[in-house]
């Protein structure tokens, strides 16, 4: 029976004469291992570097690394967010494994962090982002438990700024869609657009969730249970594909199977682009979700009750993403204006 050994890190490379040789690692920026995958000295080697790795000193950055996976705050994330976490401390195992802990407190350890995610960056502003806060998150847990003194990583800002201010879907957008998007699809856009919901979240909906009223779930980024009552449209929509319901999930493949988040990403693609819509994705929605029920004049709270949202985020949205340009506010608001002083306006 072969093993299936994690992490490993397989590495291609071109030789001068033209010929294709691949190296194995126990892990990015780990040890070379001898032989070849499945044999003993491959399996070997593999174990003594990963035995090699936990017996790091206590007093190193990898202690630290190792406390933090073994721990609830780690567990407890969802499967999707704990492999993406998985990745980003693999990086920073592979450049400060062995850190002293003794030399956090020296100020110019914040500087060789900073400088390494500026190195990261010049790959990807956006990842070396990602990276970089996910390594101040442990280090903060760290922080919080005593097993560090301070924490040189805290509030480093962003190098990546988004550009996507006008990305919220039209009432055009909509109208290309519905015209050639089958029912599957058009109902995932109606969850979408009228819950605000993530696409993960959509995907794993049951029929148990909706009694005809109103949609109750727990988001898994968070945990938090949202309870949304369910609009005219989408109410439709929803009590039509009951009639017809085959499976345990609301949004099915046309095998009447529920969506791989792949699956429905491929799909999505490809109906969104069938429709010559540009620019836009489906995680879109969930922002023109928070737009459009600002446009109707709900408050920060009510959105964030419907979305999940926190009020900062919804704050963050409104501001800084996507009500920036719409004019509609700005007429709006005139028009509230004028309302308002010509109720109070005294005669002369």
């Amino acid at each position: 029976m072969r093993v299936q050994l994690k992490g490993i890190n397989r590495v291609s490379k071109k030789l001068a004469d033209g010929t294709r040789v691949t190296y194995f690692y126990a892990w990015k920026g780990g040890p070379r291992l001898p032989g070849k995958p499945g044999s003993a000295e491959f399996v070997d080697a593999y174990n003594a570097a990963i035995a090699d790795k936990v017996r790091q000193p206590a007093g190193t950055i990898q202690a630290v690394l190792n406390a933090y996976q073994g721990s609830p705050k780690y567990l407890d994330l969802a499967d999707r967010t704990r492999k993406d976490y998985a990745r980003q401390i693999r990086q920073i195992e592979s450049e400060f494994a062995d850190f002293p802990l003794a030399a956090l407190v020296d100020r110019r350890t914040r500087g060789e962090f900073l400088a390494w995610r500026d190195k990261l960056a010049i790959k990807s502003r956006r990842q070396a982002d990602y990276t970089f806060s996910t390594f101040a998150a442990i280090m903060a847990w760290a922080a919080d438990r005593g097993l560090v003194s301070t924490n040189p990583c805290a509030r480093p800002g962003k190098l990546y700024r988004s550009k996507r201010a006008e990305s919220i879907w039209t009432t055009d957008d909509e109208a290309a869609l519905q015209a050639i998007a089958p029912p599957r699809i058009w109902l995932a856009y109606l969850l979408a657009i009228w819950t605000g919901q993530r696409q993960g979240d959509l995907l794993r909906l049951t029929w148990k969730s909706y009694d005809g009223t109103h949609i109750r779930l727990r988001q898994s980024k968070g945990g938090r249970r949202v309870v949304i009552p369910v609009a005219g449209p989408l109410k439709m929509a929803l009590d039509k594909a009951a009639l017809d319901k085959k499976a345990v999930t609301i949004l099915t493949t046309t095998n009447d199977t529920p969506w791989t988040s792949d699956g429905f990403r491929t799909t999505w693609g490809k109906v969104v682009a069938k429709a010559k819509i540009t620019g836009l994705t489906f995680h879109d929605l969930r922002g023109t979700a928070v737009t459009r029920l600002a446009l109707a004049d709900c408050s920060t709270s009510e959105i964030a009750t419907i979305t999940g949202h926190s009020l900062k985020d919804v704050g963050a949205i409104l501001d800084s993403h996507y009500l920036s340009r719409d004019s509609r506010l700005a007429e709006s608001a005139i028009k509230k204006r004028e309302l308002y002083e010509g109720r109070t306006k005294t005669p002369n």
